[in-house]
């Protein structure tokens, strides 16, 4: 009984879950491509900011799973489609957006607030709008509970947390990868060609959503 007060998740568990997380993250999927991109183009600052808001969106569809609420998802599989498509086309439209040049990626003066606010917002969105990440804590989590520890509560936001962890490490590692190549792809690509980069490495991650988020 004490074993199980101080513990609200089966310590035998942890490390499993950890590496089953881990992997996941690791595999390649549209959050590790859009936060390439913007770290690539935009450097660490602004990929960090998308790093944050990738995590807040992470953290409501846990929240929403902890409570409950992501089950409306499996009962009515209408709702995951729109989700699903509205992802999609909010990508798109980053991809349109960056084919503009409406926000230069390869401005002098670096990102400022109001651009790093807009990264933070569309990390966000682009998850919110993303039904796998509702799937996963629905399908993973309870694999990894146990009735006779913590709550089915505090074990899904303690499992959820350890996810937040190490989903920000492992997002973190990306943007300090690509913004480090960023110097070399910015000295040899501007203007014109750098959009249409980005435009197209875009509308790949909305087609790779599409793909990976299908049932």
């Amino acid at each position: 009984m004490i074993a199980h007060a101080v513990w609200p998740v089966d310590p035998a568990v942890i490390l499993p879950f950890l590496l089953a997380v881990a992997l996941i993250e690791l595999t390649p999927g549209p959050n590790m491509g859009w936060l390439a991109l913007v770290s690539l183009a935009r450097g660490r600052l602004a990929g960090f900011a998308a790093v944050a808001g990738v995590t807040l969106g992470l953290a409501v569809w846990m929240l929403a799973a902890a409570f409950g609420l992501t089950q409306v998802l499996l009962i009515w599989p209408p709702l995951y489609q729109i989700i699903r498509w509205a992802g999609v086309v909010f990508l798109l439209w980053l991809a349109w957006e960056a084919w503009r040049g409406e926000s230069d990626p390869a401005a002098a003066d670096g990102p400022d607030h109001s651009t790093l606010r807009g990264l933070f917002l569309r990390g966000m969105t682009g998850n919110l709008l993303n039904p796998k990440a509702a799937v996963f804590y629905v399908a993973l989590l309870p694999t990894f509970m146990r009735p006779d520890h913590g709550s089915p509560l505090a074990q899904a936001l303690t499992l959820g947390g350890l996810h937040l962890a190490v989903a920000v490490a492992i997002h973190a590692l990306i943007v300090l990868g690509a913004a480090g190549a960023g110097g070399l792809v910015l000295s040899r690509m501007q203007g014109p060609a750098l959009r249409a980069v980005m435009a197209g490495g875009i509308a790949v991650v909305a087609l790779w959503m599409a793909w990976e988020t299908r049932v």
